[in-house]
C-alpha cells in the first residue's frame, strides 16, 4: 500500500510540472516540500520490509515534507498578510536552501550514506 501511495504521489507531483516554477522561489519551495511526500512514503514502505531504517522515512516526512511546507507557507503568508510583494528575498532563499540541505542530510545520515553523527550535526546546524 505504501509503495502504491508513493508511486501515485510521485505521479501527482510530476504532473504539477514544478520545474516551471524556478523563477518563483515562493512556489518552487512548495514543490520541493511536496517532493518529500512520495520519498517518505517509499522509504516507510521499504522500512517495513527491513530494507532501510524507519528513521529515514520519518526524517523525509518530517524534516523534509512538513518542515519545508510549513516554512514555505509561513514565508508566503507573512509577505501577503503584511501587504508586501510576494517575492522571496535572498535571506528567504537561503532559509529554503538550508531547510532542504538539513532534510537531505538527515535522510542520508539515517540511510548511513554518510557518517550518521556528522550528518545529523550538520543537518541541525543547517
Amino acid at each position: 500500500m505504501l509503495a502504491a501511495a508513493a508511486a501515485l504521489q510521485a505521479v501527482r507531483w510530476a504532473r504539477w510540472k514544478g520545474y516551471r516554477t524556478f523563477a518563483d522561489p515562493l512556489v518552487l519551495i512548495l514543490h520541493v516540500g511536496y517532493m518529500w511526500v512520495p520519498i517518505g512514503l517509499a522509504l516507510l514502505g521499504f522500512s517495513l520490509i527491513g530494507l532501510v531504517p524507519r528513521s529515514a522515512a520519518i526524517h523525509a516526512l518530517t524534516a523534509g515534507a512538513m518542515a519545508t511546507m510549513i516554512l514555505a507557507v509561513m514565508t508566503r503568508a507573512s509577505l501577503g498578510h503584511t501587504a508586501r510583494e510576494l517575492k522571496a528575498n535572498a535571506a528567504t532563499m537561503v532559509v529554503y536552501l538550508l531547510v532542504t540541505v538539513g532534510a537531505v542530510l538527515r535522510v542520508t545520515a539515517s540511510l548511513r550514506l554518510i557518517d550518521y553523527n556528522m550528518g545529523i550535526e550538520i543537518a541541525g546546524l543547517a
